[in-house]
């Protein structure tokens, strides 16, 4: 099988996208589709900082090595969740990355902020433990990117990704949810801009992106994403992808482009939290205070 570009073999097959890509052409399109999302979306410009939040996986490992290749000032920021032997190894992950590449590598533990980590927060506290660990994430992520002085917040979310969330919240008519979800979302009261620079690369894209730069990584999934709904829809639109191919890609421009016409997400007011001072929309303190206040009384919330 020969790239679609040139003599060389191929080394992947994308049906969606009618191409079959040499390593040297995957790599080319997985950064120029990056670079479109920004630009189309105007998420950033060379001159802005950008804090790359990093799991230790292959989205976001590659989408700070992507950003780097393109000339844009991008550090990165992990978060050690607390989650026995897994935490230990996508931070070796993460640091190993930012060693050989001489980036700068923030990190934050989950345990010192809140007092225990998730598995602990996930045996005391009722609910999902993702639900839990979502909340503390985008509260420690918008502190570190607004206390360091960062113009964007960059996560690795890729088009599989989007269109499993979007399915999600289609099959739930969840227009306040179906409003919010972009590509961009603007910066706020003491909320810093959040990206999405890999919502039109796969899943597939990006593991071959890392095996051909070089880009180690941990393979196994978060074990409390064990179940998860998001990995059942997933799996419903690898079916559909199997069978028509481009379903991904077309329903998530679909949503793109009549998304102006929802209706707009109802504002909500944000009020500083009276406890760290950060945006929450609650009456009292934010959830995150919630959270580490629950845990320092190992009251079930």
């Amino acid at each position: 099988m020969r790239c679609t570009f040139c003599e060389n073999r191929a080394v992947l097959r994308l049906r969606h996208a009618n191409l079959r890509l040499c390593p040297e052409h995957l790599v080319a399109r997985v950064e120029k589709e990056a670079q479109r999302a920004i630009r189309e979306f105007r998420m950033f410009t060379p001159q802005e900082k950008i804090l790359v939040a990093v799991s230790g996986g292959k989205d976001s490992l590659g989408l700070w090595q992507i950003l780097t290749n393109l000339g844009y000032r991008a550090d990165g920021l992990y978060m050690d969740l607390g989650i026995a032997g897994y935490s230990v190894r996508s931070r070796e992950f993460c640091e190993e990355f930012a060693r050989e590449r001489g980036l700068t590598l923030h990190v934050l533990r989950v345990e010192e902020e809140v007092g225990a980590g998730l598995d602990e927060i996930a045996r005391v506290l009722r609910g999902e433990p993702c639900s839990h660990c979502g909340a503390i994430k985008r509260y420690l992520m918008n502190r570190a990117a607004l206390a360091g002085g960062y113009d964007a917040l960059a996560t690795g979310h890729n088009l599989d990704d989007e269109a499993a969330t979007l399915l999600g919240n289609a099959l739930r008519w969840d227009l306040e949810y179906l409003g919010r979800q972009y590509p961009v979302l603007p910066a706020g009261r003491k909320l810093v801009r959040k990206v999405k620079p890999l919502i039109y690369v796969s899943e597939r894209e990006m593991v071959a992106y890392c095996l051909i730069r070089g880009i180690r990584y941990i393979y196994e999934e978060c074990p409390h994403s064990v179940g998860a709904r998001s990995l059942f829809l997933k799996d419903i639109l690898n079916r559909l992808e199997d069978q028509y191919p481009s379903t991904k890609i077309t329903f998530l421009k679909s949503f793109l482009r009549v998304h102006p016409l929802l209706p707009a997400p109802e504002e909500v007011e944000l009020r500083d939290c009276p406890v760290c001072g950060m945006p929450t929309a609650a009456e009292g303190p934010c959830r995150f205070c919630r959270i580490k206040e629950r845990m320092a009384q190992r009251a079930p919330a």
